[in-house]
Order: C-alpha cells, then structure tokens, then sequence
C-alpha cells in the first residue's frame, strides 16, 4: 500500500514527539512492504511566526493532498499570555477542522495495566476502563456566532440537525463495533442546543436495536467518568462538553502522553496526541512520545491495516512493561529515558519482530 502523510509537528514538543512517530511508522511500513512518503507542513505559532498565519493555505493543499495527517501540537506561551493577540496558534487547529470538515474527534480512554498506580484514582476504580469519547468537533461555541467587548461578550452554541445526527452516526457505528452501549451527554435541562442533541438522539436510537443508548446530563457524566469510569463504553458529545470531559478522561490513565486521537470527517483524516504542546518541557528531551506513536497506530487501522495497528501497540505495551518510560510515568529508581530514548526503543522492538 502506499501512503503519503502530512506531518505538521507544530509547537513546543511537538518537533520532538512528531520524530518518533515517522520514525515509528515508517519502522511498521518497512515491515510490511508499504511504501509511505511524508510532507513536512507549518501550523500554530511556528507559523505565525513564518508567515502570520496559523494555518497557512499552502499547510492546507498540503493536508488535502495527503491521504492523513499526523498532527503533534501547537501553542506558546507569548500567546497565551496576552489577551490581546489577534491571531493565535489555537485558531490554526480549528482551521484545520473546518476546512477539512473534521467533524468526529474519538479519544480512546484506556488503562494501562501496568500504570494504573499513576491514576489519581483507586486502582479498583480504573482497572479495566476501556471507553471512547466522541466529540463533536465543527460546531457549537468554538464556531458560533461571537461578540467580544470591554463590558460585555457571547459565544453562541449553535448545532443543526444535520450536524447532531452525522455525529451520532458515527457514534453508533463504534459503539456496534464494540460493547454496544451508548452515552448521549448533553445539558437538556437547561440548553435548547442539549434539547435538539436529546430528541434527535432519541429519534435515531430504534434504528440501532442492538445498542443499549442512555442520557446523560454532563455534570452527572463527569462525576460518573470519576466514581465509575467503567461504566462507558462510547459517548457522544457537542464541542465544548466534549473538549472538557476527554482532558478528564486523560487523568484515568495516569497520563496525557499516552492517549492518542484521530478526527474524522469529509476529508483529511487527521491524528494526533491528545497532550499539548508543553513548551516549558521544549527541547529537553523528556516529553512522552506514545501518545504520539499510538496515534500512528489509529492511523494504521483507520486505513484497514490492523496487523500494522496491531505491531505499534504491541512494541507501546512491551516499551511500558520493560519500564522504558519518559520520566513522568517511570517507576522509582528505573533507568532514565528521553524522547528520543524511548522512539530509538520501540523502532528497536518493531525491527525485530
């Protein structure tokens, strides 16, 4: 098979995690005879910095010629701290998912056994949780309508039909690929836009006899993600609420730099961590570089190539078990490994079997 990637490493550690990742796909595409070209491409604040633009026109041709994107992170703290930036590395990640009509982000939230000690909650809680969040991702706030003053702001959170019923479709699709149980999280208590979420959902829910589907108001969601995070299997979610409940969902595991996440649509695929780009850890050397390599593994198997998916999160779990481990999952008094340490170790793992 042949495969031409846009990688856009973008931000802070993003250069460093975004090596490991080529590195480790083109390990697995040696492996199997798969030929895979890559196109280097400017997004965030590095783009900002060449041209003033976070995501240029030429990153987007770029994007729409590829067959995915392997995306790391943007942001910089010299934006972030000023309010009064016009133009932020930010506004390039949602041009990329508007333009590319990337309207389904899926996160998987998935234990690790040998790394449960490092959730902030009992063991016994997050043992075994395995469930995937599906976040709408061209709509409501980020998109809607806005107004910006000294004394007075909104953001509007709008959704159509179309747009809530697209989301729910893919949504039911993973949810029959896996234990057939599906989470609407909404705030139909209280928002019109939860209320369109809740009534197309129950329109669309006989279709998919065999999918348990139930409702959830999201602050009950984020105390259930806590209390009992097994519980999901798949659930579904507008932009914002989405956005906060898959950061919560990172902690179950123990770390941001193990999950990985690909956004799906009308075009491009697109598939990153789901960390940030971390810029005081810039250049150090320490970032965790699975999140990212596991995101290559999404992509493989988004392309059908689940042997190849396979071999990734294989050389990930033995990597974990043998304690090569960047230093914030490492075990007490284990050897130290860097970045690159931890890609040289499992490109190593993946040319050996």
């Amino acid at each position: 098979m042949k495969l031409h990637i846009a990688v856009l490493a973008g931000d802070g550690i993003g250069p460093e995690i975004s090596v490991q990742g080529v590195r480790a796909m083109e390990a697995v595409c040696r492996k199997f005879g798969h030929e895979v070209t890559f196109t280097e491409a400017l997004c965030g604040a590095a783009a900002i910095d060449a041209v003033g633009d976070p995501f240029p026109a030429e990153t987007l041709e770029i994007c729409r010629q590829a067959d995915a994107v392997l995306f790391s992170a943007v942001g910089d703290p010299k934006f972030d701290n000023n309010p009064a930036a016009k133009v932020r590395p930010e506004q390039g990640l949602l041009a990329m998912r508007k333009q590319l009509g990337l309207f389904a982000n899926i996160r998987p939230v998935q234990t690790f056994d040998c790394l449960v000690h490092k959730s902030p909650l009992k063991d016994e809680l997050v043992s075994g949780a395995d469930f995937v969040c599906i976040r709408e991702l061209t709509g409501g706030m980020y998109f809607g309508e806005k107004k910006e003053g000294d004394d007075y702001a909104y953001d509007t959170n709008a959704y159509s039909r179309a747009e809530v019923e697209r989301i729910l479709r893919v949504a039911y699709d993973y949810a029959m690929r896996r234990r057939c149980h599906l989470t609407v999280v909404d705030k139909a208590n209280v928002l019109a836009s939860s209320r369109l979420w809740r009534r197309v959902a129950q329109e669309m829910a006989p279709q998919y006899p065999d999918v348990t589907t139930d409702y959830m108001y999201v602050d009950n969601a984020a105390m259930r993600m806590i209390q009992d995070p097994r519980f999901f299997d798949v659930m579904v979610t507008e932009n914002t609420f989405g956005d906060i409940l898959t950061d919560e969902g990172s902690c179950i595991t123990g770390s941001m730099g193990l999950l990985p996440s690909a956004s799906t649509g009308e075009s491009t695929p697109v598939f990153e961590p789901i960390h940030g780009s971390w810029p005081q850890a810039k250049g150090q050397n320490i970032a965790n570089p699975l999140a990212q390599i596991l995101s290559v593994a999404m992509l493989f198997e988004y392309f059908n190539l689940a042997e190849e998916g396979r071999l990734v999160r294989e050389a990930v779990d033995a990597s974990l078990a043998a304690n090569v481990r960047t230093p914030e999952i490492q075990v007490a008094g284990g050897a130290h490994y860097g970045t690159r340490e931890v890609g040289d170790w499992i490109v190593e793992y993946i040319n050996k079997k």
